[in-house]
Parts: C-alpha cells; sequence; structure tokens
C-alpha cells in the first residue's frame, strides 16, 4: 500500500504545482480576460474530454495486462503533457498538451483498482480514504509550490512537474510491485471500452443501480464548485490569489485530514451506508451556507465544519467497488473515473453562466450565491438517491462495527 501512496503523492504534486500559473501562461497568448478565461476552460474541456472516452480504455487494458504498466504509460503522459505547455508558443501547443495529457492519464482510475486488487472488501473504504488523503497532501502543497515557483518564472512549476512526473516513472518501473495476479486477468473485450457502455454497465452492476446517478451529481456539485470557487471569493469578498490560495490550503488539509485519520473512526461509528447519506447532507448544508455567506470567515467555517463532506468519495467508491468483480475492478474504476470526467465537462458548462447571471448584483445580495444553491440542490438529489438504494438494498443500513 505504501508504494501505491508514494506513486498517487507524487502524481498528484506534480499535478497541483501548475494550478496557480496555468491561467497566467494562458494569459500570455490572449489579449483580454475574457477571452483567457474562455482559453482556460476550453484547457480544462479538453482534458476532461479526452480522459472520458480514454480512461475505460485504460483501465480495461489494466485488467488486462496488469496495473504497473498503465500507471508507468500515465507517467509518460503527464510528463509529455507538462514539457510540451512548458514550451508551448502558442494556445494550439497548449491545447495539444492537454489532450495527449487527458488522453494518457487513467493513474487515478488505475490506482484505485490497484487498491482494490491489494484489500478486502471490507477495507476498501479506508484504502481509499488514504488515497484521497494523498490527494489532500498534494493539493496543499502543490499550488504552493507552484505559486512560489510561478513567481521566480512563469515555466518552471511546468519543468519541475514534469521532472516528479519522470522521478514517478522511475520509481514506478524499479520500485512498484504488479498488483494484479495472472489468474485474475482477463481479454479486453473492446465493445466495453466506449465509455457510455461503461456507464451503462456500471449501472446494471448489482448492488449498484442508483449509486450511478449518486455518483453523477455530487461530482456535477464538486465541479460546480470548483469553477466558481475562485470567482465567487474575487466577486464576494475581493479576495486576491493570496487570499483564493489561502482557501484552498484550507480545503486540502482538510481533505487530508478526513480521509487520512477520521474517516476509519466515522465508518466505524456510522457505518458505510450512514456515512454516505450523511456525508452527502452535509455536503448540501456546506453549499448553502457558502452561498449565504457575507464573510470572509464563514467560508473558512464551513470548511472546517464539513467534515463528513469529505467522506464521499472514498465511501461510494468503497460500495461501489465491493460490487464489482475481483477481475473487473479495473474496467469499474474506469467506468467511475469516465463518469467524474464527464461531469468536469458539464460543471463548468453549468456554473459559469450561472456565475454570470448574478455577476451584476450587489456583492451582499443573496442571490450572488445562486451555483452554491445549485449544487446543493444537486447533493439534495444526491440523498435521496442514496436512501432509496441503500432502502432497497440486500444490506440495509449496514450497523456500525464495535
Amino acid at each position: 500500500m505504501r508504494f501505491i501512496l508514494i506513486t498517487v503523492l507524487i502524481d498528484m504534486l506534480s499535478i497541483g504545482l501548475i494550478v496557480p500559473v496555468l491561467p497566467a501562461l494562458v494569459g500570455k497568448f490572449t489579449a483580454s480576460p475574457g477571452e483567457q478565461a474562455h482559453w482556460v476552460g476550453v484547457l480544462f474541456v479538453a482534458f476532461s474530454l479526452m480522459s472520458f472516452f480514454s480512461a475505460p480504455i485504460l483501465a480495461a487494458l489494466s485488467d488486462r495486462y496488469g496495473r504497473r504498466p498503465l500507471l508507468l504509460i500515465g507517467f509518460c503522459g503527464l510528463a509529455l503533457n507538462f514539457f510540451v505547455t512548458a514550451l508551448a508558443t502558442s494556445l494550439w501547443m497548449l491545447v495539444l498538451s492537454r489532450l495527449i495529457g487527458g488522453g494518457m492519464q487513467a493513474n487515478a482510475a488505475v490506482a484505485q483498482a490497484y487498491v482494490a486488487d491489494i484489500t478486502p472488501p471490507e477495507e476498501r473504504t479506508k484504502r481509499f480514504g488514504l488515497l484521497g488523503a494523498m490527494f489532500g497532501i498534494g493539493f496543499i502543497l502543490g499550488p504552493a509550490m507552484g505559486g512560489l515557483l510561478g513567481g521566480i518564472d512563469l515555466h518552471l512549476p511546468f519543468f519541475v512537474a514534469g521532472t516528479l512526473a519522470l522521478l514517478n516513472l522511475v520509481y514506478g518501473y524499479f520500485v512498484l510491485p504488479e498488483s494484479l495476479p495472472l489468474d485474475k486477468r482477463r481479454p479486453v473485450r473492446w465493445s466495453q471500452t466506449n465509455p457510455f457502455t461503461a456507464l451503462k454497465n456500471l449501472a446494471q452492476l448489482k448492488g449498484v443501480g442508483l449509486l450511478v446517478g449518486v455518483l453523477a451529481l455530487s461530482g456535477l456539485a464538486q465541479f460546480t464548485l470548483y469553477t466558481v470557487w475562485v470567482l465567487y471569493g474575487s466577486y464576494r469578498f475581493g479576495w486576491g490569489p493570496v487570499e483564493n490560495g489561502w482557501s484552498l490550503f484550507a480545503v486540502g488539509v482538510v481533505s487530508a485530514l478526513v480521509q487520512g485519520v477520521l474517516l476509519s473512526r466515522f465508518m466505524g461509528f456510522f457505518g458505510r451506508e450512514r456515512m454516505a447519506l450523511y456525508g452527502l447532507t452535509s455536503s448540501a448544508l456546506a453549499y448553502l451556507c457558502w452561498g449565504l455567506a457575507t464573510e470572509p470567515w464563514v467560508m473558512y467555517a464551513v470548511i472546517f465544519t464539513n467534515l463528513l463532506g469529505g467522506t464521499v468519495a472514498a465511501t461510494l467508491q468503497g460500495i461501489v467497488s465491493s460490487a464489482a468483480d475481483p477481475r473487473k475492478q479495473g474496467e469499474t474504476m474506469g467506468a467511475i473515473s469516465g463518469l467524474s470526467s464527464l461531469t468536469a465537462v458539464i460543471g463548468p458548462v453549468l456554473a459559469a453562466p450561472l456565475m454570470g447571471m448574478v455577476s451584476h448584483l450587489p456583492r451582499d445580495d443573496w442571490r450572488v450565491g445562486m451555483p452554491f444553491y445549485f449544487g446543493a440542490v444537486l447533493l439534495v438529489l444526491a440523498v435521496l438517491l442514496a436512501w432509496l438504494h441503500f432502502r432497497r438494498s440486500p444490506v440495509v443500513m449496514t450497523a456500525p462495527s464495535t
């Protein structure tokens, strides 16, 4: 487990490095803030679309050839993405680099399948929580380092990120063991690598059912949040890069704390199904409070009190993984990754216009929080679907362990 955790940490650290500087790099090739925002959106959509179509293919290949070679391919894709971006002299090169990165990078899905290979079903939620903690730590360190390096030279974070990806490649080649035994491998069924077919099969997986809708709604709410967080903070409170950076730092700290330390305690106290319901409910209330906030301290107060909200992703992944055939963990996690990529495309398309609709209002007008209210509604619907699923499930509302 420690091998894959180190791999994921380096992976996330390299990605986090570019977060604070990519928009500024795009700005070098655009003539206005509006054009800059447009092309930043194009880059994110390009990465997500390619990931949506490629994730099921790469994950299915991992079921046939093992997790390790597909992780190594992902590290190559990341390194190529970062180095091409660093050397880009035009917008089309930036778009090309994001297409390459999205097309070759299925590390999250393959890493989740890796964990499922080496973990008993009843322990998977805890292990997925540890993966989430590594993402959180990377999200804490990466953007902070990227901001400092970007202050020296705008291209430097991309070179450092590419170097980290190559370091991960070397580490994976010499140290990371294969997790999928030969007797659990299966041939690639190319008909199942269509991302829409993969989503359909995920919905038909015994024991999953309505949870696909829960994953979609919660993912859409999450990417709505990602899209408008900085815009909302800047407009509502006059936050600049430093203030927005500290708020994201706080989010990363809480994510690492919850998934790395508190998740197993919460699961022992509530049980998996109840924790999923309570986590979704807590997140819905958090979105509502963020939308109504008129003082910056409220944003931080909600971040640090929405602890159960940080358990949702790992809990749902654990439940879905436990329902899947051991030989189809890569395919299942690839479908989940594809669903996440699809919501990453749809979220900005819906959230940005909502923010634009209320941007002319006074800062203290309650309607300025419209994107957050939209996210809260999505999460309430997710709660209802999850409740219906667990009510119909043969194992209804797993009791807390003692």
